[in-house]
Protein backbone atom coordinates (compact mmCIF):
# COMPACT_ATOMS: atom_id res chain seq x y z
CA UNK A 1 0.00 0.00 0.00
CA UNK A 2 1.48 3.32 -1.04
CA UNK A 3 0.16 6.77 -1.75
CA UNK A 4 -0.43 7.04 -5.71
CA UNK A 5 0.34 11.38 -5.19
CA UNK A 6 -2.03 14.35 -3.84
CA UNK A 7 -5.03 15.96 -6.51
CA UNK A 8 -6.74 19.30 -5.57
CA UNK A 9 -10.31 19.11 -5.86
CA UNK A 10 -12.11 21.68 -7.34
CA UNK A 11 -13.24 22.62 -4.33
CA UNK A 12 -10.33 23.57 -2.90
CA UNK A 13 -10.03 20.63 -1.21
CA UNK A 14 -7.19 18.24 -1.42
CA UNK A 15 -7.71 14.28 -2.07
CA UNK A 16 -4.96 11.76 -2.27
CA UNK A 17 -5.23 7.96 -3.31
CA UNK A 18 -3.81 4.67 -1.81
CA UNK A 19 -4.76 1.45 -2.52
CA UNK A 20 -6.03 -1.46 0.12
CA UNK A 21 -6.44 -4.92 -1.55
CA UNK A 22 -6.76 -3.46 -4.90
CA UNK A 23 -9.50 -1.06 -3.90
CA UNK A 24 -9.10 3.14 -4.62
CA UNK A 25 -9.02 4.52 -1.32
CA UNK A 26 -9.21 8.42 -1.45
CA UNK A 27 -8.78 10.43 1.09
CA UNK A 28 -11.81 12.90 1.14
CA UNK A 29 -14.46 14.83 3.51
CA UNK A 30 -18.03 13.93 2.82
CA UNK A 31 -20.29 17.03 3.05
CA UNK A 32 -23.25 17.01 5.92
CA UNK A 33 -26.30 15.17 5.08
CA UNK A 34 -28.09 17.80 5.58
CA UNK A 35 -26.44 19.58 2.83
CA UNK A 36 -27.49 16.98 0.26
CA UNK A 37 -29.74 17.93 -2.84
CA UNK A 38 -30.96 15.59 -5.52
CA UNK A 39 -31.13 17.45 -8.62
CA UNK A 40 -32.16 16.22 -12.34
CA UNK A 41 -31.32 18.20 -15.34
CA UNK A 42 -32.59 18.03 -19.02
CA UNK A 43 -29.05 18.52 -20.47
CA UNK A 44 -25.55 17.39 -19.75
CA UNK A 45 -23.55 19.25 -17.19
CA UNK A 46 -19.63 20.08 -17.63
CA UNK A 47 -17.89 17.66 -16.13
CA UNK A 48 -15.33 20.15 -14.46
CA UNK A 49 -18.12 21.11 -11.85
CA UNK A 50 -17.51 17.28 -10.20
CA UNK A 51 -14.76 15.66 -8.49
CA UNK A 52 -15.03 12.82 -10.02
CA UNK A 53 -12.97 9.60 -8.57
CA UNK A 54 -14.54 6.91 -10.80
CA UNK A 55 -16.14 6.91 -14.55
CA UNK A 56 -18.12 3.54 -15.75
CA UNK A 57 -20.13 4.27 -19.44
CA UNK A 58 -22.64 2.25 -20.95
CA UNK A 59 -23.67 1.69 -24.43
CA UNK A 60 -27.40 -0.27 -25.06
CA UNK A 61 -28.38 0.13 -28.74
CA UNK A 62 -29.67 3.30 -29.07
CA UNK A 63 -28.64 4.92 -25.96
CA UNK A 64 -25.11 6.02 -23.89
CA UNK A 65 -24.94 6.37 -19.90
CA UNK A 66 -22.12 7.74 -17.82
CA UNK A 67 -22.22 7.45 -14.49
CA UNK A 68 -20.05 9.02 -12.28
CA UNK A 69 -18.90 8.86 -8.48
CA UNK A 70 -17.97 12.09 -7.11
CA UNK A 71 -16.90 13.42 -3.24
CA UNK A 72 -20.24 13.71 -2.04
CA UNK A 73 -22.43 11.00 -4.18
CA UNK A 74 -22.80 10.83 -8.20
CA UNK A 75 -24.04 12.03 -11.47
CA UNK A 76 -25.36 9.82 -14.20
CA UNK A 77 -25.49 11.40 -17.67
CA UNK A 78 -28.37 9.74 -19.56
CA UNK A 79 -28.01 9.98 -23.51
CA UNK A 80 -30.80 8.83 -26.22
CA UNK A 81 -31.93 10.35 -29.67
CA UNK A 82 -30.59 14.04 -29.09
CA UNK A 83 -32.58 14.27 -25.36
CA UNK A 84 -30.18 14.13 -21.92
CA UNK A 85 -30.55 13.69 -19.16
CA UNK A 86 -28.28 14.00 -15.44
CA UNK A 87 -29.11 13.13 -12.61
CA UNK A 88 -26.92 14.76 -9.35
CA UNK A 89 -26.51 13.65 -5.88
CA UNK A 90 -24.61 16.75 -4.49
CA UNK A 91 -23.97 19.39 -1.89
CA UNK A 92 -26.17 22.37 -1.75
CA UNK A 93 -22.82 24.32 -1.03
CA UNK A 94 -21.70 22.91 -4.33
CA UNK A 95 -23.22 25.62 -6.75
CA UNK A 96 -24.53 24.30 -10.19
CA UNK A 97 -26.50 25.67 -12.63
CA UNK A 98 -30.57 26.11 -13.09
CA UNK A 99 -30.95 26.41 -16.96
CA UNK A 100 -33.34 23.22 -17.53
CA UNK A 101 -33.77 21.84 -13.96
CA UNK A 102 -36.23 19.80 -13.73
CA UNK A 103 -36.09 18.40 -9.90
CA UNK A 104 -34.17 19.95 -7.48
CA UNK A 105 -35.34 19.39 -3.76
CA UNK A 106 -33.68 18.30 -0.68
CA UNK A 107 -32.72 14.88 0.58
CA UNK A 108 -34.98 13.93 3.53
CA UNK A 109 -36.78 10.94 4.36
CA UNK A 110 -38.10 9.16 1.50
CA UNK A 111 -39.39 10.48 -2.19
CA UNK A 112 -40.50 9.31 -5.42
CA UNK A 113 -40.56 11.67 -8.11
CA UNK A 114 -41.01 11.13 -12.49
CA UNK A 115 -40.33 13.02 -15.65
CA UNK A 116 -42.29 12.43 -19.00
CA UNK A 117 -39.81 13.74 -21.66
CA UNK A 118 -40.58 14.09 -25.02
CA UNK A 119 -40.84 11.17 -27.54
CA UNK A 120 -42.38 9.24 -24.93
CA UNK A 121 -39.73 8.49 -22.88
CA UNK A 122 -40.37 8.14 -19.24
CA UNK A 123 -37.62 8.98 -16.20
CA UNK A 124 -38.40 7.56 -12.55
CA UNK A 125 -36.74 7.97 -9.49
CA UNK A 126 -36.93 7.24 -5.79
CA UNK A 127 -34.48 8.35 -2.91
CA UNK A 128 -34.20 7.89 1.06
CA UNK A 129 -32.03 9.26 3.89
CA UNK A 130 -31.79 7.23 6.69
CA UNK A 131 -30.04 8.01 9.97
CA UNK A 132 -29.54 4.66 11.63
CA UNK A 133 -27.85 3.89 15.08
CA UNK A 134 -24.18 3.34 14.66
CA UNK A 135 -24.04 -0.48 14.73
CA UNK A 136 -26.31 -0.98 12.35
CA UNK A 137 -24.55 1.57 9.90
CA UNK A 138 -21.10 0.09 10.24
CA UNK A 139 -22.83 -3.47 9.48
CA UNK A 140 -24.78 -2.07 6.21
CA UNK A 141 -20.98 -0.51 5.03
CA UNK A 142 -19.44 -3.70 6.03
CA UNK A 143 -22.19 -5.93 3.49
CA UNK A 144 -21.63 -2.85 0.98
CA UNK A 145 -17.70 -3.61 0.71
CA UNK A 146 -18.75 -7.08 0.54
CA UNK A 147 -21.11 -6.97 -2.05
CA UNK A 148 -18.94 -3.91 -4.04
CA UNK A 149 -15.95 -6.72 -4.83
CA UNK A 150 -18.41 -8.55 -6.75
CA UNK A 151 -19.91 -6.27 -8.98
CA UNK A 152 -20.93 -2.39 -9.91
CA UNK A 153 -19.02 0.38 -8.95
CA UNK A 154 -17.07 0.95 -5.46
CA UNK A 155 -15.62 3.62 -4.03
CA UNK A 156 -14.04 4.27 -0.74
CA UNK A 157 -13.27 7.28 1.06
CA UNK A 158 -10.84 7.31 3.90
CA UNK A 159 -11.50 9.48 6.84
CA UNK A 160 -9.47 13.21 7.33
CA UNK A 161 -7.51 11.60 10.28
CA UNK A 162 -6.75 8.61 8.41
CA UNK A 163 -8.00 5.87 11.07
CA UNK A 164 -11.31 6.45 11.17
CA UNK A 165 -13.58 4.05 8.55
CA UNK A 166 -14.44 6.49 5.86
CA UNK A 167 -17.88 6.63 3.52
CA UNK A 168 -18.33 4.38 0.64
CA UNK A 169 -20.26 4.59 -2.23
CA UNK A 170 -21.46 1.76 -3.96
CA UNK A 171 -23.33 1.91 -7.67
CA UNK A 172 -24.88 -0.79 -9.47
CA UNK A 173 -26.26 -0.58 -12.98
CA UNK A 174 -28.61 -3.12 -15.20
CA UNK A 175 -28.67 -1.79 -18.69
CA UNK A 176 -31.48 -3.35 -21.13
CA UNK A 177 -32.35 -2.28 -24.81
CA UNK A 178 -35.51 -0.49 -23.55
CA UNK A 179 -34.41 0.74 -19.88
CA UNK A 180 -31.44 1.36 -17.63
CA UNK A 181 -32.04 1.06 -13.84
CA UNK A 182 -29.28 2.14 -11.76
CA UNK A 183 -29.36 2.03 -7.70
CA UNK A 184 -26.44 4.00 -5.66
CA UNK A 185 -25.52 3.78 -1.73
CA UNK A 186 -23.36 6.15 -0.30
CA UNK A 187 -22.79 6.17 3.18
CA UNK A 188 -21.93 9.04 5.50
CA UNK A 189 -20.25 7.67 8.82
CA UNK A 190 -19.97 11.22 10.64
CA UNK A 191 -24.06 11.44 10.86
CA UNK A 192 -24.44 7.67 10.59
CA UNK A 193 -26.84 8.11 7.57
CA UNK A 194 -27.42 5.64 4.38
CA UNK A 195 -28.31 7.62 0.79
CA UNK A 196 -30.03 5.58 -1.12
CA UNK A 197 -31.76 6.19 -4.36
CA UNK A 198 -32.98 4.06 -7.50
CA UNK A 199 -34.10 5.44 -11.03
CA UNK A 200 -34.90 4.10 -14.01
CA UNK A 201 -34.69 5.57 -17.40
CA UNK A 202 -37.40 4.19 -19.70
CA UNK A 203 -37.61 4.05 -23.74
CA UNK A 204 -40.87 4.37 -25.48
Amino acid sequence: MGPAGPRVGLCGSTEQTVTEGGVAVVLTIRPKVAELVFQVYGRPLHPELFDVFQTETFRRNEYRVKIDITSAGHVITWNYAGLTLTEVAASSQHPLPTRRRLINCPMRGHRTDAVECAGKVRYETSFQLELVEPEVFWAFQAELARDGCQQGMLQQFRAGDRISLGALSYINAEARSDQFLVQAFHTFPDDYAIVKTQSLFQLP
